[in-house]
């Protein structure tokens, strides 16, 4: 089959047709193992029916058309040299930056060229938005281990964004948003034995003040309600269950409501995301990674978003990871990747309106 990859604009409407005051979201690539290929393919597939905001893919322009045909979508993807054609470009074809970022597209099987393709891609994206000529990144899954077998020294993406940002980590806060709750980790990626040894005053306050600037600035909240909940069972039951709440939570919120920043608990956790709960508060602070993920994934597993807040740029990425055992069956839903699109592109406008 004749490939439909072209470097040749001419076949779109003239880039002085489109609205250059805008910026398209710069998507990267994600694993060519995984499916983040063929999910970026399917939300351009169904880029009018989802009204979704015009995007640019950070090379890995043949990875594209082949992902596409591995679903069976007719999708012309368009290689191009500015940014800015891809708004002229984006209602025909899939605009992808760069023929010089490409590979092969290997479902279900990872290797060190699509790892360095990967990192290529993300790289390209995180740049373009940065200099302004993409409005956001949006990432798709990443396999951290292939990563780091081609010298990628960063635990994830969250902190690869945080250092080309210039961003301290423990600024780089990690949001998941669904259409059902909002909740932010202290802790991520840490044993649950060393949990509670991490948490402290000092953390918990620079979280919530990035927390409630980010939902100010991003989701376009005037006063962001903040949830905190408590680390033991109960919340520690007036002591009896553990004394970090009396000793270190509590402390904390009293800390962030003489701020001025709407602070409430230590809430028990077994109790907070109950349906009558999660309508008092824009925002829930759990102290663990569970914690927090547990339910939001039980309530929007398909439309979870995993959103960066305190970067310059905006950031968002699916809430899954690279899926590599369906990858390339077909199968793979979505609806993540959309619903982080149109984060992306809401937060982008938050931020114009606010300025």
């Amino acid at each position: 089959m004749r490939s439909s990859i072209t470097t040749d604009a001419r076949a779109v409407a003239p880039l002085a047709n489109a609205p250059l005051a805008l910026s398209p979201l710069a998507v990267s690539l994600g694993d060519p193992a995984g499916v983040g290929p063929e999910l970026i393919a399917a939300a351009w597939a169904d880029r009018a029916a989802l009204d979704l905001p015009p995007f640019l893919v950070a090379g890995g322009a043949h990875v594209l058309e082949a992902a596409a045909k591995s679903r069976g979508l007719d999708v012309p993807v368009r290689i191009i040299e500015d940014p800015r054609e891809a708004l002229a470009m984006y209602a025909h074809a899939l605009p992808v930056l760069g023929a010089g970022g490409d590979g092969r597209y290997t479902p279900g099987k990872p290797d060190r060229e699509g790892a360095a393709l990967a990192l290529h891609s993300l790289e390209l994206a995180t740049s373009l938005a940065l200099s302004g000529a993409a409005s956001a990144v949006v990432t798709a899954p990443v396999s951290k281990a292939a990563l780091a077998e081609v010298g990628f020294a960063f635990p994830g993406q969250t902190e690869y964004l945080a250092h080309a940002c210039d961003v301290p980590e423990d600024d780089a806060v990690m949001l998941l948003a669904g259409p059902s709750l909002k909740a932010v980790p202290l802790t991520i990626h840490v044993a649950i034995s060393e949990v509670a040894g991490l948490i402290t005053q000092e953390l918990i306050l620079r979280r919530a003040r990035v927390i409630d600037r980010a939902l100010r600035r991003d989701f376009g909240l005037a006063a962001p309600r903040i949830a905190v909940a408590g680390l033991n069972p109960h919340a520690g039951e007036k002591g009896r269950m553990g004394m970090e709440e009396r000793e270190i939570i509590g402390p904390a919120i009293g800390r962030l409501i003489a701020e001025g920043i709407a602070a409430t608990g230590p809430h028990p956790a077994d109790t907070m995301f109950a349906p009558h709960k999660r309508g008092t508060y824009d925002v829930a602070l759990a102290m663990y990674h569970d914690q927090a993920l547990v339910p939001l994934k039980t309530l929007d597993f398909d439309e979870g978003v995993n959103m960066t807040l305190g970067l310059p740029i905006v950031r968002t990425s699916p809430d899954h990871g690279t899926a590599i055992d369906i990858a390339g069956q077909g199968i793979a839903n979505p609806a993540s990747l959309v619903a982080a699109l149109r984060m992306a592109a809401q937060a982008v406008a938050h931020r114009a309106a606010s300025r």
